[in-house]
C-alpha cells in the first residue's frame, strides 16, 4: 500500500514545482498541500474505505482548482495549464472512476462526476462517463435523455444524440418522455442548422461546402417521427404535448397543422381533443374591427360563441364526465373575465347544474367540488341556490362537506353575519359535516361586537367542546358557564368521545393543558 501511495505522491511533484515556480503558491503552501494529499491518499488505501473518503479527496482537489483559478486572475498569469490544471483534472477524474467502480448503484455519484466534467469542460471524458453510467443504469429513461442532450448541447453531435435516443427507445419503448425529448431534439437541431445557415448567408460566405439538408431544417425528421408515434396509439395528451413542443419553433407551421389533423382524425373520443379545439377558437385571427373597443368586444363575443359550439359538438358524441368538466371549466374561466355574452352566462349555470346531477349519479367528487367552488365565487343568488342544492344533497361525503363550507362562506359574503347565521342553523344538523364548518362559524361570531358561542357549540364534534370551555375561561368569557357546558357535552357525546373528553377536561382542570 505504501509503495502505491508513494508513487502517486511522486507523480504530483512536477505539478507542485510548477505552482511554486510560476508564483501561484509559496513553498510553505506547496509543502502543506503535499502533506494533505498524502493523508488523503492513505485513506483511500485502507482495508475499509468509505464513500466519504473519496468525496473528501475530490472536494479537496476541486478546491485547489478553484484557488488556482483565482490566483491566476489576480496575478494575470495564464500559462502552464497543461502541467498544472490538466494534471489535477485528470487526477479528479481518476478518483471519480475509482469511486463509481466501487459504488456502481449510486446515481448521485455518477451525476456529480458528470457535473464536474461539464464545469471544467472535459467533453471527451463526459461522453465516457455517460457511456459507463448507462451501461449500469439502462433502466432509467431520464439518464438516457440527459446523455443525448449532452451530446447535442455540449458536444454539438446531433448524430450521436440521435443514436442515444434510438438506444433508449429499445430499452423503453413505452416511455412518452423519451419520445417527447427525441422529438424536441430533432427540432432543436433543425433550428440550430437554420441559424447557422442564416449567419453564413449574412457573412456572404459560400454555402456549397456546408451541408444543410432542407429536409432536416424544415423539421421533416420530426414529422416522420410523428407518423411513428401515431402508430403507437399514445393518446391525445401525448399528441398535444408534441404540439406544444412544436409551437416553440417558428418554422413548424406545417408540422403543427399535421399534428392537429392527426388529433382530429384519431382522437375524437378524448375530451382533451375537444377542449383544445374549442379553446383554439379564441386564438383565431381577426380583422380591422378590433381598432375600436366595440369591435373588440364584438369579436370576443363571436369567439366565445364558437368555443361553445365546439364544446357542444363534442358533447353530442362524447357525453362523459370529463367532457362536461372541460366545458364547465371553460365557462367558469370566461365568466371570471366578466364576459358580456348573456348566452354564455346561461350556459355556465346550465352546465354546472347538469354536472351536479351527473356527479350524484356517478358518485365522483372532484368535478362537483371544482364546479361548486368556482360557481360560488361568481354566481348570483338565484343561480347559486339552485345549483348548490345538488351538492348539499350529494351522496358523496366529501362533496357534501365541502359544499357546506363553501355555502357558509358565500352566505357571509352575500348577506353578512345574519345570513351566515341563518345558513348555519339550517345546515348544522345535516350530516356529514366537517370541523372547518364549525370553526368558520365560530370566527364569524367572534368578528361581532357582541358575540356568543353558545348556539354554535351546541352541535360540536367532540374535540371542540374543550375549546368552548377554554373560551369561557378566557378574558371575554363567563367561567361560571363551564359546569353547564361540561354537562351538555357529557349528555351529547357518546362512546369513546365521552372518554376522550373526560380525560382532556381532567387535564385542563389540573393545569396540565
Amino acid at each position: 500500500m505504501a509503495e502505491i501511495v508513494q508513487q502517486r505522491i511522486e507523480n504530483r511533484i512536477p505539478e507542485l514545482e510548477q505552482l511554486e515556480r510560476v508564483g501561484l503558491f509559496s513553498k510553505k503552501e506547496v509543502k502543506s498541500m503535499l502533506k494533505r494529499a498524502t493523508a488523503l491518499e492513505y485513506k483511500l488505501h485502507r482495508l475499509i474505505i468509505t464513500k466519504v473518503d473519496f468525496i473528501a479527496y475530490i472536494q479537496y482537489e476541486i478546491n485547489v482548482l478553484e484557488l488556482i483559478k483565482k490566483r491566476r486572475s489576480r496575478i494575470g498569469y495564464q500559462f502552464k495549464r497543461e502541467e498544472i490544471e490538466y494534471s489535477i483534472i485528470s487526477r479528479i477524474n481518476s478518483i471519480f472512476r475509482r469511486a463509481t467502480t466501487k459504488w456502481k448503484d449510486d446515481v448521485q455519484l455518477w451525476l456529480s462526476h458528470i457535473a464536474f466534467c461539464k464545469k471544467w469542460n472535459t467533453k471527451a471524458q463526459l461522453s465516457k462517463v455517460f457511456s459507463s453510467m448507462l451501461a449500469i443504469h439502462p433502466e432509467k429513461p431520464a439518464l438516457w435523455i440527459m446523455a443525448a442532450k449532452s451530446e447535442l448541447e455540449d458536444r454539438n453531435l446531433s448524430e450521436s444524440a440521435r443514436h442515444l435516443f434510438l438506444r433508449a427507445l429499445r430499452f423503453h419503448p413505452e416511455s412518452k418522455k423519451v419520445y417527447q425529448e427525441y422529438f424536441r431534439m430533432e427540432l432543436l437541431h433543425a433550428e440550430k442548422l437554420r441559424k447557422q445557415q442564416k449567419e453564413l448567408e449574412q457573412a456572404e460566405m459560400d454555402l456549397v461546402r456546408y451541408e444543410f439538408s432542407p429536409e432536416i431544417m424544415s423539421g421533416k425528421l420530426a414529422e416522420l417521427m410523428l407518423m411513428v408515434f401515431s402508430v403507437l396509439s399514445t393518446g391525445a395528451d401525448f399528441i398535444l404535448s408534441l404540439l406544444t413542443i412544436a409551437a416553440i419553433f417558428d418554422f413548424t407551421k406545417e408540422l403543427q397543422d399535421t399534428i392537429i389533423q392527426d388529433l382530429q382524425s384519431k382522437y375524437t373520443d378524448d375530451s382533451l381533443t375537444w377542449d383544445f379545439m374549442a379553446k383554439r377558437e379564441l386564438e383565431a385571427t381577426v380583422g380591422e374591427e378590433l381598432q375600436t373597443a366595440k369591435g373588440r368586444a364584438s369579436d370576443i363575443a363571436r369567439r366565445e360563441e364558437r368555443c361553445c359550439q365546439v364544446y357542444e359538438e363534442g358533447l353530442n358524441g362524447l357525453n362523459t364526465e370529463a367532457m362536461w368538466a372541460c366545458y364547465v371549466s371553460f365557462c367558469l374561466e370566461r365568466f371570471k373575465r366578466k364576459t358580456n355574452v348573456q348566452e354564455l352566462k346561461e350556459k355556465i349555470f346550465f352546465s354546472a347544474d347538469l354536472i351536479g346531477q351527473k356527479t350524484n349519479v356517478c358518485k365522483h367528487s372532484h368535478i362537483s367540488l371544482h364546479t361548486m367552488s368556482g360557481w360560488m365565487r361568481i354566481s348570483c343568488n338565484g343561480s347559486f341556490l339552485l345549483c348548490s342544492q345538488r351538492g348539499l344533497l350529494s351522496v358523496v361525503p366529501a362533496v357534501s362537506m365541502e359544499i357546506k363550507e363553501k355555502y357558509l362562506d358565500w352566505s357571509y359574503r352575500a348577506g353578512g353575519y345574519k345570513k351566515a347565521r341563518k345558513t348555519f342553523t339550517s345546515l348544522h344538523e345535516s350530516r356529514p359535516f366537517s370541523k372547518a364548518f364549525f370553526t368558520r362559524m365560530i370566527q364569524m361570531e367572534k368578528n361581532q361586537l357582541r358575540w356568543s358561542l353558545r348556539t354554535v357549540y351546541g352541535f360540536f364534534p367532540p374535540d371542540l367542546w374543550l375549546e368552548y370551555i377554554r373560551e369561557e375561561l378566557g378574558p371575554s368569557g363567563q367561567p361560571e358557564n363551564c359546569g353547564m357546558i361540561h354537562w351538555r357535552a357529557m349528555k351529547m357525546l357518546e362512546g369513546e368521545s365521552v372518554e376522550r373528553f373526560t380525560a382532556q377536561y381532567t387535564l385542563l382542570q389540573t393545569g396540565h393543558i
